[in-house]
């Protein structure tokens, strides 16, 4: 059965970016016109949407140096796309196994896709769905978009994310005047978090976004723009939120891909591995910020 998933995957991208070799050596590895090299990786979807994947250490050394993506794909899910580069080194720290692969996993949920390494943490692929996400025949790159984000225009596309995913957005009342507009669809922000919230911590309102499911009443997700201030500080944040708001799960540092072995340094601080933070916060970088909005603003 994989096989068909597969075959019917190959088929999709030699239709959409021409023909493709297989390199030799390896069952999962295939190049693209260009050099774009895609190693693939299958798994069918277990319970509370997991999937779990083997990297091999000799296949991922046929990646080094080259404009590389990692494909985790299911039985049910889209293809992912992961871009090589950005991981490698967090990928690299995580425990090799006696079969001399890195386990990985992909967490399926309502809200968001995530890339699970042990011992190291979560990080957003949202942006990475679909054959979209491999680099277009015209070569244009959203990374060199995002580089050029301001804090003030990666909040206001995390807050028209949230909008987009149907929760409600809070922002800091002091930074609302500071949104770039020019960048999403208007949205209506909320003005104050829920009482209990409110009630149990004076640090949730100093947190950049917030997503508010109202349906259950309860922080959906919260974010910390780090675009130069401490990470840890963002983190202590967090930290008091989870532990006196039952509910809040999910928490993002969201910064240059170039500080996310900087957020995994710090994520492994006993307080947060203590407090079970280590284990719900994940890193989010500003090009995966912009093509999460794209992808979102596209599809609605």
């Amino acid at each position: 059965m994989a096989n068909d998933y597969k075959k019917d995957l190959l088929a999709a991208i030699e239709g959409s970016f021409g023909s493709i070799t297989r390199l030799p050596r390896s069952q999962s590895l295939i190049e693209l016109q260009g050099g774009v090299r895609v190693y693939l990786r299958y798994s069918k979807i277990h319970g509370k949407g997991v999937a779990f994947y083997g990297l091999r250490q000799v296949d991922l050394n046929a990646l080094d140096g080259h404009h590389s993506y990692l494909c985790f794909f299911t039985d049910r899910e889209s293809p992912l796309f992961i871009p090589y580069s950005d991981f490698e080194a967090v990928i690299r720290q995580s425990p090799l196994a006696s079969d001399g692969q890195y386990k990985v996993q992909i967490v399926y949920s309502p809200s968001t896709k995530e890339l699970y390494l042990p011992r190291v943490g979560h990080f957003n692929v949202d942006a990475f769905g679909g054959l979209d996400a491999l680099p277009s025949v015209d070569g244009q790159d959203s990374n060199a978009v995002a580089l050029n984000l301001s804090h003030w225009q990666a909040q206001t596309l995390i807050g028209g994310i949230g909008a987009l995913k149907g929760y409600g957005v809070y922002v800091p009342p002091n930074n609302v005047e500071l949104l770039d507009w020019g960048l999403v669809r208007p949205f209506q922000l909320i003005s104050a978090l829920p009482n209990y919230v409110e009630d149990r911590t004076r640090f949730a309102s100093e947190i950049d976004v917030i997503w508010i499911d109202h349906k259950h009443d309860a922080i959906a997700a919260a974010f910390e723009v780090e675009h130069s201030t401490p990470i840890y500080s963002g983190l202590l944040r967090f930290n008091d939120v989870l532990l006196t708001c039952p509910g809040a799960s999910r928490f993002f540092v969201v910064s240059n891909e170039s500080r996310r072995d900087l957020f995994v340094r710090q994520l492994q601080r006993p307080t947060f591995q203590r407090s079970g933070l280590s284990e719900l916060a994940s890193f989010l970088d500003y090009s995966n910020v912009f093509d999460w909005h794209r992808r979102l603003s596209n599809a609605a």
